[in-house]
């Protein structure tokens, strides 16, 4: 019985954090910031991170120009009084697309990627579906109350 208490301790206590008003902004700021750092590092030592990894340097610029481009769409979601939440499905769901191109990159690509060019790939793609993952968990946590909000604007 003590378990089964604790169990459900821990489950309201994950819960009310991702139901908190604050969960959600916060990972929007975290997107916000690891696409702000990995295009900027892209941009930055493009040729480097090249003959690091074997990708391209056209596709580290060019993702790299569309992750800053991205990081500022979610800072400005973040700022947003209410949040805008279809449009922060529509970035996890985006998420989940980075993470499955990186998979075709790869494993489809024929690119011959060094170690640290699928370290680099491998890490994008984690750090996206974790993100992906929070960014859902807040939207459902946080559903009633904006349910509750569109009706009292009513």
């Amino acid at each position: 019985r003590a378990g089964r208490k604790n169990l459900l301790s821990e489950q309201e206590s994950s819960m009310s954090l991702f139901a908190s008003p604050r969960f959600l902004r916060h990972v929007m700021w975290a997107d916000a910031a690891s696409c702000a750092a990995t295009g900027a590092l892209q941009l930055v030592v493009t040729q480097t991170l090249a003959d690091l990894t074997g990708l391209p340097a056209a596709l580290l610029t060019g993702t790299g120009l569309f992750l800053l481009a991205y990081a500022s769409a979610a800072a400005w979601m973040a700022r947003r009084q209410p949040l805008p939440r279809t449009l922060i499905g529509l970035v996890a769901l985006g998420n989940l697309g980075w993470a499955l191109g990186c998979a075709v990159l790869v494993f489809g690509s024929g690119l011959a990627l060094s170690a640290w060019g699928l370290a680099w790939v491998a890490a994008q793609a984690v750090v996206v579906l974790v993100l992906a993952d929070l960014q859902w968990a807040g939207l459902r946590a946080t559903r009633h109350e904006s349910r509750q909000e569109a009706h009292l604007a009513l």
